[in-house]
């Protein structure tokens, strides 16, 4: 092409001093357009009208502590009448500039539940009030430009890299490293489409309402609701036959830990899915393949073979370049170049693999100790053991757990699900309270503090039990859960079978005895109703809280990508702007996670976000949030307990059980964040010095003069003993 219908080079800018990550230019008039760069700068560049083909530096703002790799300009309102510009960092900010100073209106810092816990990766513009940011902490956040995070969305299990908005300026697109284009209506994710490629790296919305992406193998593919724009019936089969061929190692993807011998087989494929997007993987023979459930084609579609797996005997392990290794990571170094795979074996040196891969990739050895413990984060929790079986709850002597039932000697939290009384997720409870006055340990008489002192045994720690709770009147669950449903929406109201299943369910996941099996229509039906509007949804979560003690239900709903939807959609009602029942019930509900081999994995691998997020909580004046938070910190320190290389994780039970302990007013509360505090220092060296150095000493030592409930005294002396 020639003349007018081709592009030539206008003009070449010394724009950053380092590489050029982003740039963006809708909404500025004239020409204008800004680039955000390593350099931690975003500038703004107008046409020199003395010289048309040149550009001009008109405006330089910094913010960023980090490099900025995303850019989005927002359009002019009353209250900015030029515009703003909102950037994007890997030191997990977005920063929010006007064109009249240098340094931002407004930070969105990347703190816990506000902003992002890890580098934003992209920007996308909703109005001129509004925009989205995605980033490598699998989130997509919706911002004010003012700085208000007004809501989150979880669903993606990777990074993600790229969104984009549709024109009604509510839904929206999104891709990232899990292999996956989501497309999200309404706030939630309606349809996810599976790719045949590690990483989708960008996406755009076209004029006609069709969707384009562009993958890491070099393709772009473009996606229509249009019937009349569907590809051929040979190009769609061509597209699954390539999808199905796709090899996914749950190392580096989603899919979680997988035991072979724990699989079933095809049969479990005549089973509909819960949801558009749910992954199913079944054994075909010596194999593993996976399954997605397509709603539109009501069937499994094959997205690949999975390697990697376990199994009890031997552990299948990723062959990379000819040797096998337990670990071959994807590493961003280069943000916008493809992944650099890094192998690993858990008896390798991380330091020394990492020097190893930078000198290999000729990359800068200022990126040692951020590879290295990208290795050690990683590789967390590998030889983490079964948990016990014993369902004996060591704070009963009744071998069950009675949340916050009674006043009285035991000093528990009034529960609102056992008992008389009306149905009001943390009100107290009007049901009997036993007298019995047994050790809540022993189950033997009456303990009191004289006795304490005369122990010649710790009884209290460690606990590697895990506590559950397990009480519930099903009467009121399900009369509040009918009532409600009444007045619930036309397009949320359960039909009377979703109501018989749910109450199905119910009875039989209460009933720890019973030897019937949940069906996966009763498990649908709860995942579904587990996402009703949050003023209402507090009985399905009671009823979600019980049935993930059942192994079937824990195995569905903890396992693979259903695992991280879970987490996900916990984490979301444990918001600190929640309502107070329903993050009591979503803390109660991981706690019972604990019960299962699924659970324990799961909450093990998301261990740093639920403990961040509980941790919020702490400042919220709920005697029974308080006991949830106290039981979840307890569970994962017990999980914890005798694995002396998990020093980060301890270090953050800690922490919470440190910043907890500094609001908790609720003696049971109070003696079960104790209990953590001592199984995660008990017998190594390491968390003892890292609980003086957070001056727990100190902290406690107000409790050990307690005598009501004389447990709390007891076991506060015993942690300070410990610490010695």
């Amino acid at each position: 092409m020639s003349g007018s219908n081709s592009f030539r080079l206008r003009c070449s800018l010394a724009a950053h001093e380092m590489d050029v990550r982003g740039l963006a230019a809708a909404a500025f008039p004239h020409g204008a357009f800004v680039s955000v760069s390593r350099d931690r700068t975003a500038r703004v560049w107008v046409p020199n009208p003395s010289e048309n083909q040149v550009f001009t530096e008109m405006h330089c703002m910094n913010g960023h502590s980090n490099f900025v790799s995303c850019v989005c300009i927002i359009a002019p309102n009353e209250t900015y009448p030029r515009g703003l510009i909102a950037t994007g960092g890997h030191d997990n900010n977005i920063c929010v500039f006007s064109l009249d100073r240098p340094d931002p209106l407004f930070t969105l810092k990347g703190h816990k539940n506000t902003g992002h816990e890890d580098c934003v990766r992209g920007l996308a513009v909703i109005s001129d009030m509004e925009f989205f940011s995605c980033s490598n902490d699998a989130s997509i956040r919706r911002w004010m430009v003012t700085g208000e995070c007004v809501q989150v969305y979880y669903g993606h299990t990777n990074y993600i890299y790229s969104l984009a908005v549709f024109p009604n300026g509510q839904d929206f697109i999104s891709t990232g490293e899990d292999r996956t284009l989501r497309i999200w209506r309404k706030g939630e994710c309606s349809q996810t489409i599976r790719l045949p490629a590690q990483s989708v790296w960008c996406c755009c919305i076209l004029p006609d309402g069709d969707i384009a992406v562009g993958a890491s193998d070099g393709i772009i593919r473009v996606f229509t609701e249009s019937q009349e724009r569907v590809a051929s019936a040979q190009d769609l089969q061509a597209f699954e036959d390539e999808l199905s061929k796709a090899i996914i190692d749950p190392k580096t993807g989603d899919l979680g830990d997988i035991k072979i011998e724990d699989l079933p087989g095809r049969e479990h494929l005549n089973e509909p899915g819960n949801r558009d997007g749910q992954t199913r993987l079944i054994k075909e023979g010596s194999n593993v393949e996976a399954y997605q459930w397509s709603v539109s084609d009501g069937r499994w579609v094959k997205i690949g073979d999975v390697v990697g797996g376990s199994s009890q005997q031997n552990s299948k392990r990723v062959m990379y370049e000819g040797k096998e290794y337990d670990f071959v990571f994807s590493i961003d170094v280069n943000e916008g170049g493809p992944g650099l795979k890094l192998p690993y074996n858990v008896t390798d040196d991380p330091w020394l693999t990492a020097h190893n891969f930078l000198e290999k990739n000729d990359l800068s050895p200022m990126f040692l100790d951020q590879v290295a413990n990208f290795i050690i984060e990683n590789t967390k929790g590998h030889t983490l053991g079964p948990a016990p079986t014993s369902a004996t709850d060591p704070f009963t002597g009744a071998g069950r757990y009675i949340p916050g039932s009674g006043g009285g000697d035991q000093a528990f939290g009034a529960d609102p699900f056992t008992g008389g009384g009306r149905y009001i997720p943390g009100s107290e409870s009007t049901g009997r309270v036993s007298s019995s006055g047994a050790d809540p340990f022993t189950g033997g008489s009456a303990y009191s503090s004289s006795s304490a002192l005369k122990a010649t045994t710790n009884i209290f720690f460690p606990n590697t039990d895990g506590v559950m709770f397990e009480q519930a009147n099903t009467t009121q669950i399900l009369g509040k859960l009918r009532e409600l449903n009444s007045a619930a929406p036309a397009d949320r109201k359960l039909s009377d079978a979703a109501l018989d299943s749910l109450e199905k369910l119910l009875h039989l996941v209460a009933d720890q005895k019973s030897q019937e099996q949940p069906t996966a229509e009763q498990i649908s039906v709860l995942w579904r109703t587990s996402h009703w509007p949050e003023d209402i949804v507090f009985p399905v979560l009671d009823i979600l809280r019980l049935a993930v003690r059942h192994p079937e239900v824990n195995a569905q709903l903890c396992g693979g990508t259903e695992g991280s939807s879970l987490c996900n959609h916990l984490l979301g009602l444990m918001s600190p702007e929640g309502r107070p029942a329903n993050q009591m019930l979503a803390l109660r509900t991981l706690c019972n996670c604990f019960s299962g081999s699924h659970g324990r994995a799961l909450l093990l691998g998301q261990r740093d976000a639920v403990l961040s997020r509980s941790g919020d909580l702490c400042a919220v004046s709920n005697k029974n949030i308080h006991v949830a938070l106290a039981t979840l910190v307890l569970n994962y320190a017990g999980r914890l307990y005798g694995q002396p290389t998990e020093i980060e994780a301890k270090a953050q039970c800690l922490s919470v059980a440190s910043t907890a302990l500094e609001v908790v007013q609720d003696k049971e509360a109070i003696f079960r964040l104790l209990v953590a505090l001592g199984t995660t220092v008990a017998g190594d060296s390491t968390a003892k010095d890292l609980a003086r150095s957070l001056g727990v000493n100190s902290q406690i030592s107000k409790y050990a003069r307690v005598s009501d409930p004389a447990k709390v005294g007891e076991c506060c002396r015993l942690v300070l003993d410990e610490l010695q």
